[in-house]
């Protein structure tokens, strides 16, 4: 059901389809669910860039995508 203009909990709503491409990583396709606050952590891990470093991850222990 939709909430405002802001999206609801239908399935079409919380399902979020991402696609990351880098050369270091093997071409995956991941059925696991995930959260989209693992994007952030993910990208900094992507680009060689420590994603503990952010507060969010140290509060919350959000790990990065699986692959």
């Amino acid at each position: 059901k939709k909430q405002s203009e802001h999206g609801g909990f239908s399935h079409d709503d919380t399902n979020v389809i991402l696609l990351v491409s880098n050369p270091a990583m093997p071409a995956e396709t991941i059925y696991t669910e995930v959260g989209t606050n693992q994007i952030g952590p993910t990208i900094l891990y992507a680009l060689g860039l420590d994603p503990a470093a952010l507060d969010g991850v140290k509060l919350e222990g959000t790990g990065i995508l699986p692959y």
